[in-house]
């Protein structure tokens, strides 16, 4: 009510007139002298002494009047400084994202936008654990799955395929299982979404040899590159290393579980142009092929336009 108060106030001063505050505030008459009464018996103070013809400000009236015009200049500066940021995508934008995506994609989508929108400064946090972006005061998190808080808004980026696979140095010294079935005879690696006595098949309940169990998709790589055993690897990750022999896939009609990646953010209500102008350039620069994903700059099967 102060607020409201003090805008009325500053009007009247500034039309010295009621009558041509209340037309330009869009109420009645009336009203604005009823509610400069309940301001000074609030304060305790007169601030306008009225004749019939015009309206003098006291002593007190005068420094009230020279805070609040600062309160709505102060006002109008924010309310424009807002509107100019919903112009053009410019401040801090802040990003979460599991590790492999930020290392190896997102960096250089980050970095080309950044570079058409000068006016932008980024803060990104790489991590495994998933980030709640209300709690944490983060713009955009990308998660792998849907978010659990249903007041969130989720946008699909894309689905993350699963294959099993194992290195050649491991196929050779415990044989290449031909069947789902002779997976059970096999040493497995599995990550956190899989359940840990079973291979993470869909329709299928295959008893697995578990040597290892991480959560991090990279290590697990890593781990079958080395020969410890075999794994459900992301293609998005496996595909490089398939593509040059280092991986075999195994079982390609074994079905693996699909994780969807979203970009989940507070609201569309009201959104920064900061956020809805790098969600669209993110979309614009996934591509087509999960496998062409999050591969080395070597490979160049990514191309940003740079």
């Amino acid at each position: 009510m102060g607020l409201d108060d003090a805008l009325i106030f500053t009007r009247v001063v500034e039309c010295h007139s009621f009558t041509l505050a209340a037309q330009g505030l869009g109420m009645q008459k009336s009203t604005v002298s009823r509610r400069i009464a309940l301001l000074e018996e609030r304060l305790g103070v007169r601030l306008i002494n009225r004749t019939t013809r015009k309206l003098r400000l006291t002593e007190v009236g005068q420094a009230y009047y020279e805070r609040c015009r600062q309160i709505m200049l102060d006002f109008a500066e924010a309310e424009h400084a807002v509107m100019q940021l919903q112009r053009e995508p410019s401040g801090l934008l802040r990003i979460s994202a599991p590790i492999e995506f930020g290392q190896l994609f997102l960096g250089k989508v980050l970095g080309a936008f950044m570079r058409q929108y000068p006016e932008i400064r980024a803060e990104v946090e790489l991590t495994s654990r998933p980030v709640d972006p209300v709690e944490e005061g983060v713009d955009i998190a990308i998660l792998v799955g849907p978010p659990q808080d249903s007041t969130l808004i989720a946008r699909k980026l894309f689905e993350s395929r699963r294959r099993l696979c194992a290195s050649p140095a491991y196929l050779a010294a415990h044989g290449v299982p031909e069947s789902i079935e002779q997976l059970a005879d096999h040493r497995a690696i599995l990550l956190p979404s899989d359940a840990p006595r079973y291979w993470p098949l869909i329709g299928e309940s295959v008893v697995c040899q578990r040597v290892m169990s991480c959560n991090n998709i990279t290590f697990a790589r890593e781990a079958v590159l080395a020969g410890a055993g075999i794994a459900g690897l992301p293609l998005m990750i496996s595909e490089y290393a398939v593509r040059r022999g280092e991986l075999i896939e195994l079982l390609p009609q074994a079905r693996l579980p699909v994780g969807e990646v979203h970009a989940v953010y507070p609201s569309r209500r009201f959104q920064a142009m900061k956020v809805k102008t790098f969600l669209d350039f993110l979309m614009h620069h996934l591509p087509r092929d999960e496998g062409e994903l999050l591969e080395p700059a070597t490979a160049r099967l990514l191309t940003l336009g740079l």
